[in-house]
């Protein structure tokens, strides 16, 4: 008989709830979870491809060992052993640095993916950290870090509170929402127009999101810090700046009026390509509605000067008094992060302690650019990169130039990949470790909790048994821990997780601010529940969390969502104050439609790790960047522009291999407007050829009025072309790879995040 049984959905940030239907074993149907405490049934069509997705035949099922140069079937124990006895020995041999990780995507959506990769970057002992991270965010984690002295600190928008919310380079209602965890993102946007709020987007492309929109406004890409700048001068110089109770836990207020000073309405609207009225209208209004936020994403990050414009964000959101307040911006506090420590000055944030060997790019985060690990492997000398170790990562599709990067993979000494497809990069591993389908793996979400428009903590256990053959991910990047640190056949999986349980409870332990100062570690790993080791980890964080259950005895009686919803309402989350939800793994297993933690409340100053123990609204290296974005109001603008853009049923290059995602709209084409069309000689459903800084495509072109004049779009994730993968669908429409129109040097200098959207192009019509 079938059965039902609930699951998060890891297929993007929403995570939202799912009934899954299950017989044979097999997952055969999915709808939303209403009674999930933060999704209540919403659902997209990722999320009920779930069964599709979870038995695509197309899924490695054992792992693969590289022998007489081609990738064969082998055993578990063939595949550990194959890496135990090549990367130690590479590694002694010509060093740590040797050594290269490069994490995609993927890894936020698994329990593995957040709690394995710090220990295997430990093991390796090695700063050649590559991520998925400069191809997207990481220009909000510096700005925040700048900001706020912790680059995990990014405010979100209030959304269920907000009157005005303002959405730059962001498409929610197809995107689901990007460090801004929002099931339902579009029936959040409707119901805030439906409240008599004001939804104003700001997009080159006429998205879905900007059709929702009061207002909609076009300006040239890449000019979003432009525009920002414009909106913050006008705030200032017409002395509509109301920072209210932020100004006494602001410094640099008195600054930015002068390091702002160019940045008049006239000065950039010409490269905005907006006019100065739109621009003034628009400060004006955010600054007399009730409540505001200010929210802005890839499109804004992904671009020459992304930091300025995520720094600018919260700028905004300060100036107006905004930010840490209802209905504005506010910094969730997820169940599994440090309990509330007293308010003091902190270590701050400090951007490139160290560079990259090849061109010097400066680290940011631990992190190295993604565009750089190329020239990493490929380049002699001390330090270059020999052994790599990719988890959940395809960065011959998503980082730039991936014909160069897949030339340099073919020459390295040893690598290791970690995926359930063998995919354009997964190809050239020596050894392929495929993790098993997500209905046969837990999840909790370690990550996205961080970034949730509401608080609230659900666990899903796995709800398919582990196929035989297979093996748990966790389990994989145990081993692996493992086999690279010389341990393997030594010590058993379990061991890589009770050490990582027995160096957090010293450190607690040791820390006169922590609520189990002075107990004894042992004691207190003892008292720990769980079936395996992640779900020992996780009991310890949701234990040792700002909701935790203090390590009380499981004998207590369970307050239950309803009484932790009236501790919320009578105070108990004022900072420094742990709330009294008894969090631990059991009481989430007794909820498994999730536990309300409540809304998002003010943390200030608690989250503040700045040296001044204040917000650095102006730090130095924001400052000493703005005259090179000042100079840029003369600049000449290219005559044509590319874009991204984003699929509802695509999440970068994981989906395209459902038959169930592809096809409607969900195609790679040039989207192009009709004026530039009939100025280029192309017609729909023609084919043009796209030159940029790293080569050209070929392309199918499709007019339509949906992207402004000047720009053209075409989305990312594409060109599953070549040999050597099993991706059978994929392959059938293969589409091309956006990103091979760039050589890498096009880089956000404080991130180190390619320039992947406002880049220039040119166009010839194809026979």
């Amino acid at each position: 008989m079938p059965r039902t049984a609930l699951r998060i959905c890891p297929l993007c940030e929403a995570t939202c709830g799912l009934t899954l239907t299950i017989g044979d074993a097999a997952v055969t149907g999915a709808r939303g979870d209403r009674e999930d405490v933060f999704s209540r049934g919403f659902i997209c069509p990722k999320g009920a491809a779930f069964g599709a997705i979870d038995s695509d035949p197309d899924r490695l099922r054992a792992p693969l060992v590289r022998r007489d140069g081609k990738l064969r079937e082998a055993t578990w124990e063939e595949a550990f052993d194959a890496i135990a006895a090549a990367v130690p020995a590479l590694v002694g041999e010509y060093g740590a640095q040797t050594a290269g990780v490069v994490l995609g995507n993927p890894n936020v959506h698994t329990m593995a993916g957040a709690l394995y990769p710090p220990l295997l970057l430990k093991a390796l002992g090695t700063r050649n950290l590559f991520t998925a991270s400069t191809l997207d965010q990481m220009p909000k984690h510096v700005s925040s870090g700048l900001l706020f002295g912790d680059p995990f600190a990014i405010p979100v928008p209030d959304l269920d509170r907000t009157d005005f919310l303002l959405l730059l380079g962001a498409n929610p209602v197809e995107s689901n929402g990007s460090l801004c965890t929002a099931p339902d993102f579009p029936g959040k946007l409707k119901a805030l127009r439906a409240r008599g709020g004001t939804l104003v987007v700001v997009d080159p492309r006429r998205t879905r999101t900007a059709r929702l929109a009061d207002r909609h406004l076009a300006p040239r890409p890449g000019s979003d810090a432009l525009l920002l700048a414009a909106l913050a001068h006008t705030l200032l110089a017409e002395k509509l700046a109301a920072p209210g109770a932020l100004e006494e836990h602001t410094e640099g207020l008195g600054e930015l009026a002068a390091a702002l000073g160019s940045f008049t309405p006239e000065a950039v609207a010409p490269a905005c390509d907006l006019t100065a009225a739109e621009i003034r209208t628009l400060a004006r209004d955010l600054a007399a509605a009730p409540t505001a936020a200010v929210y802005g994403r890839i499109g804004s990050c992904t671009v020459e000067y992304g930091t300025l414009a995520s720094w600018l964000v919260d700028v905004l959101n300060i100036l107006t008094g905004n930010l840490d307040r209802p209905g504005g911006a506010l910094f969730p506090l997820s169940a599994t992060a440090p309990a509330p420590r007293p308010a003091r000055p902190g270590k701050g944030f400090a951007l490139g302690r160290w560079s990259s060997r090849v061109s010097g790019h400066p680290e940011a985060k631990g992190e190295l650019p993604i565009a750089a690990l190329a020239e990493e492997i490929e380049t002699p000398g001390d330090g270059q990169v020999r052994v790599l170790i990719a988890i959940a990562a395809n960065p011959v599709l998503s980082a730039p130039d991936g014909d160069r990067l897949d030339r340099a993979l073919a020459g390295l000494d040893f690598m290791v990949s970690v995926d359930p497809y063998l995919n354009e990069t997964s190809r050239h591993a020596h050894v392929v470790l495929p993790p098993p389908p997500p209905s046969q793996s837990a999840h909790f979400d370690f990550a996205f909790n961080g970034f949730a428009v509401h608080n609230q903590a659900r666990y899903s256990p796995a709800v398919v048994p582990l196929e035989e053959g297979r093996m748990d991910e966790c389990e994989i990047q145990a081993r692996l821990v493992l086999a690279v640190s010389g341990m393997h056949g030594s010590a058993a999986p379990d061991a890589v997780d009770e050490l990582a349980i027995r160096a957090a409870l010293a450190k607690e332990t040791a820390d006169p601010r922590s609520r189990v100062y002075g107990q004894d570690p042992a004691s207190l790993a003892g008292l720990l529940k769980g079936g395996s080791g992640p779900e020992r980890r996780l009991d310890l964080m949701l234990r040792l969390g700002p909701y935790g259950d203090r390590f009380a005895g499981t004998d207590e009686a369970d307050p239950g969502p309803a009484d932790a919803d009236a501790e919320a309402d009578a105070g108990a989350h004022a900072e420094g104050e742990a709330a009294m939800y008894a969090l631990s793994l059991e009481r989430l297993l007794a909820h498994p439609h999730g536990i309300d933690l409540g809304p998002l409340r003010p943390r200030l100053p608690g989250v503040l790790k700045t040296r001044s123990g204040r917000i650095e609204l102006l730090p130095d290296p924001i400052a000493a960047e703005l005259p090179r974005m000042r100079a840029a109001l003369a600049d000449r603008p290219a005559a044509l522009v590319l874009v991204g853009r984003r699929h509802l049923r695509s999440n970068n290059s994981w989906l395209h291999n459902v038959p169930a995602l592809t096809g409607g709209s969900n195609r790679c084409t040039l989207q192009i407007h009709p004026q530039d069309a009939d100025r280029l000689g192309l017609a729909d459903g023609g084919r043009a050829r796209v030159t940029a800084d790293g080569g050209s495509l070929e392309v199918p072109v499709e007019v339509t009025d949906a992207v402004r004049t000047g720009v053209v779009s075409l989305p990312h994730g594409w060109g599953h072309d070549r040999a050597g993968s099993r991706l059978s669908v994929a392959s059938a429409t293969p589409g091309v790879n956006v990103n091979q129109l760039l050589d890498g040097t096009r880089l956000d200098p404080l991130s180190g995040t390619a320039v992947l959207n406002g880049f220039p192009v040119e166009l010839t019509p194809l026979p």
